[in-house]
């Protein structure tokens, strides 16, 4: 098979054949079970299914690798903590057969990605809410500050000015720039997180959330995972929920209102940043996504109060 079409400038070759000959070389006593591609295509990790109850995952870069090692490390000790089921590291492997980074295998969670025709979205607005505020409770002493390891979620948002005004620029009348300037500096001009860090996932969006049954069973991909300002993880209410559901978990969280402005900001600003960085052909599902997180927080804005700074 020829590996995939490729996301990034330094984006390594990756495929089943790879795969394959990685098991067989570290793991043989799993040699005999199939390899297949998971269908979504993560943009800092590549996902292979390995039989039917693991999953192999694969850094595609060298700023993805710290990322695993940080969920090797961390997921082990917080998955006790959380309501929802998270991905259980079973085995590392090391740099082998060309591929020069180390990557991991875990346990394989059932479901389906959490998108609006899966999910009961009031019940996954009150799920949501426990599972962000049982991470928080969880002490953040010692956990991973932002940075490089988890795309600076966390910082001000001062942080993603400049890329978000090129972004804007290079977007140009594909974009409303008027409506997006608004928000974007109305968030830049919110308080800022003055209070202790908490932990963040950093990356809740449906993508990175499982059901089943109708209701929300799983949390995946911490790869984003650190400690810092909520208003990360408050981007779920625009990123996933509707209107309605997400005043139930603005309420549920108590999110005051320099944070939803903040959140807001993120939200867009991902959007954006995104839409800028792939396309159609090298990511499609994230350039869909991003459209309709864009579209979420300018619908959202005509209805909402301006950003205070109190």
């Amino acid at each position: 098979m020829n590996p995939e079409k490729k996301m990034h400038a330094d984006e390594v070759d990756i495929d089943n054949s790879l795969v394959g000959r990685l098991i067989v070389s570290q793991f043989p006593q799993w040699a005999e079970l199939t390899v297949v591609p998971v269908a979504f295509r993560g943009t800092d990790n590549a996902l292979y299914r390995l039989g039917s109850n693991m999953v192999v995952r694969l850094p595609r870069r060298q700023k993805s690798s710290g990322q695993l090692k940080k969920e090797l490390h961390w997921l082990p000790k917080l998955a006790p903590l959380l309501p929802l089921t998270v991905p259980v590291p079973l085995a590392t492997g090391k740099p082998d057969e060309g591929y020069r980074f180390d990557w991991a295998i875990y346990r394989w969670l059932e479901g389906e990605c959490a998108t609006s025709d899966k999910i009961d979205m009031g019940q996954a607005a009150t799920d949501l809410a426990t599972f962000i505020a049982a991470l928080q409770r969880v002490d953040a002493a010692g956990g991973p500050p932002p940075g490089e390891h988890n795309a600076w979620r966390g910082l001000p948002l001062v942080v993603r000015d400049r890329a978000m005004r090129s972004a804007i620029a290079s977007l140009g009348s594909a974009i409303n720039a008027e409506a997006v300037t608004a928000v974007w500096e109305a968030a830049l001009s919110a308080r800022v997180w003055d209070r202790a860090p908490v932990w963040i996932h950093g990356d809740l969006d449906s993508r990175n959330l499982l059901a089943e049954g109708g209701r929300l069973t799983a949390v995946i991909d911490f790869g984003c995972l650190g400690v810092g300002d909520p208003a990360c993880d408050v981007m779920v209410a625009w990123k996933m929920l509707s209107a309605g559901s997400r005043d139930t978990f603005l309420t549920a969280l108590s999110i005051d209102e320099p944070t939803r402005v903040r959140a807001r900001g993120w939200v867009l600003s991902q959007a954006l940043i995104a839409l800028a960085y792939y396309t159609v052909e090298t990511n499609p599902v994230l350039v869909r996504e991003a459209q309709r997180w864009m579209a979420e927080v300018l619908a959202n804005e005509s209805t909402s109060p301006r950003g205070a700074k109190n």
